[in-house]
């Protein structure tokens, strides 16, 4: 995508900055940082957010129209950065976009095995919407991590 096509029709420009940042900070973390460490970024560990938000009318609206941004904006980034940013990255992106507007999410990770290797995915949940990595459907939860 071309610089002046970016700034003439991406209606979300700074939703798109923000995102090529963190998903670059976040790929630097995974890549640099011990897991102990990097543990602290994933969230609450053990704690689930609500399967609704406790929001009430057109807030409540805005939440899922600002989650659903969040999931366009990281995908398309993340599909074009020069780095690896696959379903964890995109996640915590997507993630600390949201946290940004205090909107709680859960953060799963999951494994499954395909032709006798062990898969590992990581998908994150704002409320009802599944912002990335889908619905985590065949996948066994790994591990749970709150955010607001």
């Amino acid at each position: 995508m071309s610089i002046i096509r970016f700034f003439k029709y991406n209606r979300h420009k700074s939703l798109t900055i923000m995102a090529y940042i963190y998903s670059a900070v976040f790929r630097m973390c995974i890549l640099f940082l011990k897991p102990d460490k990097f543990r602290r970024y994933l969230g609450e560990e053990g704690r689930e957010s609500k399967e609704d938000l406790e929001m009430e009318g057109e807030s409540k609206r805005m939440a899922y129209r600002y989650a659903r941004w969040v999931a366009f904006a990281v995908e398309h980034t993340c599909s074009k950065t020069k780095w690896e940013s696959k379903c964890l990255v995109r996640a915590l992106t997507a993630q600390k976009l949201l946290r940004k507007k205090q909107l709680p999410s859960t953060l799963y990770l999951g494994c499954r095995t395909e032709d006798g290797k062990m898969v590992a995915h990581a998908w994150l949940r704002c409320g009802k919407a599944y912002v990335t990595g889908g619905d985590g459907k065949g996948y066994a939860v790994v591990g749970r991590f709150y955010s607001t």
